[in-house]
């Protein structure tokens, strides 16, 4: 889910003392062995690539970058990380499950 401006559809205020509050929503990364991740191959809205997505990481996002990091040196694939949504390129279920379990990840 992405929203269009950080001040949460907040046009314009008269009050000369208004003050932005910033929301703090970073949750502490769990470790490994909490971590309970799918992972699913997707097709949609990619003009027929098809992606491994790997969902339910609960943490911050530098961790959820790292660790997208480390699979997508071990596949040897392109992959981003969008919206708590590690995106690995082609069909790389299997050997990202071998990993993940090889690192003490819960996987389903």
């Amino acid at each position: 889910m992405k929203k269009l401006n950080s001040f949460s559809g907040l046009v314009y205020s008269t009050d000369p003392d208004f003050k932005i509050e910033e929301e703090v929503n970073e949750v502490e990364t769990l470790p490994s062995s909490q971590q309970k991740l799918k992972i699913k191959l997707d097709t949609k809205h990619r003009a027929g690539k098809a992606v491994t997505l790997i969902t339910g990481f609960i943490g911050k996002q530098k961790d959820a970058e790292e660790l997208g990091k480390k699979l997508k040196s071990f596949c040897g694939t392109g992959g981003s990380v969008k919206d708590g949504e590690i995106i690995m390129q082609g069909d790389n279920r299997e050997k990202i499950k071998q990993w993940l379990i090889k690192n003490g990840y819960t996987v389903s």
